[in-house]
């Protein structure tokens, strides 16, 4: 981020305390600024909220903005699935700009984006949630102390891991933009993840980057299911990459026909969510259909 950690993560906590809407219990989450705690209703295996965290916004190359988003959910055992509507709306222009319709448990770091136009000067979004009847709402603005740079941390030039799914395809690295890829599949079938990635740091030195045999990884993987009518098994949900060539394989496997977006995450030595400073990890979004 430009500024430093401690300047930003006061000036969020004023601005949380004076513009974030709460019905229930529920009490604002990390936010961007990354370790510092703000006041937080216990996590719980079962029955807590869920609240939507605000990373903050960047500009694009052709004068828009893009905002990115997470989620806290505070049940350690509880995922839950809130279909675009009631209780999972952005307003205004809404009720569906993307965000995810499954919450898995705890926090969840930059797993959508969405892009505002140049003009969108001190106008705000807002996302609701309502789970375990408890309803946290957060509004997104591009007020200047929420500026981040998910593209390249600034004090050590690090940049996010990167994903391609064939050779000589697009690249992507970052927060996700879009769908990246598509799949097909059918009920109860493994359907084939496979693509390559890539981090210009290198090897981790942390245990959790170690692969079989205690072979340090240059990046780490996760799936996650993003939308979608039914459950998804991943297998596994944490694949390691091949050493040499950063090839990654997997299969996810859907209990019921329809529509479904993916997640797959890949984390540099920055770990999830970059330390706090939305930098440098890499969302990518993939759409399956199952019939």
């Amino acid at each position: 981020m430009r500024s430093n950690t401690s300047a930003v993560a006061a000036v969020v906590l004023m601005t949380i305390v004076a513009s974030w809407v709460v019905v229930g219990a529920g009490q604002a989450p990390r936010q961007q600024g990354g370790n510092v705690p703000l006041p937080l209703e216990p996590t719980r295996e079962r029955g807590a909220s869920i609240t939507p965290a605000y990373e903050g916004w960047f500009a694009n190359q052709d004068g828009s903005f893009t905002i990115l988003v997470g989620y806290f959910n505070r049940n350690v055992k509880q995922a839950l699935d809130i279909p675009v509507g009631p209780n999972n709306r952005m307003d205004p222009g809404g009720p569906d700009m993307g965000q995810p319709t499954y919450f898995e448990p705890r926090r969840n770091w930059g797993v959508f984006s969405i892009k505002v136009p140049k003009d969108f000067g001190t106008k705000k979004l807002t996302w609701t949630v309502t789970a375990n009847g408890e309803t946290n709402a957060i509004p997104f603005t591009l007020h200047k102390n929420y500026e981040v740079e998910p593209y390249k941390e600034s004090g050590m030039g690090n940049t996010p891991p990167t994903l391609t799914f064939t050779k000589g395809g697009p690249v992507f690295t970052g927060p996700p933009i879009g769908i990246a890829s598509e799949l097909t599949g059918t009920v109860g079938q493994p359907v084939a993840i496979a693509f390559t990635g890539a981090d210009q740091r290198g090897p981790l030195e942390s245990p959790a980057g170690r692969g079989r045999g205690g072979m340090a990884l240059p990046f780490t993987v996760s799936l996650h299911k993003f939308r979608g009518p039914g459950a998804v098994t991943f297998t596994p949900d944490r694949p390691l990459a091949n050493r040499d060539t950063g090839a990654v394989a997997a299969t996810a496997s859907f209990s019921a026909p329809g529509e479904y977006i993916i997640r797959i995450q890949l984390n540099d030595a920055s770990g999830e969510g970059g330390g706090g400073f939305q930098c440098c990890w890499t969302n990518v979004h993939v759409k399956v259909t199952i019939t």
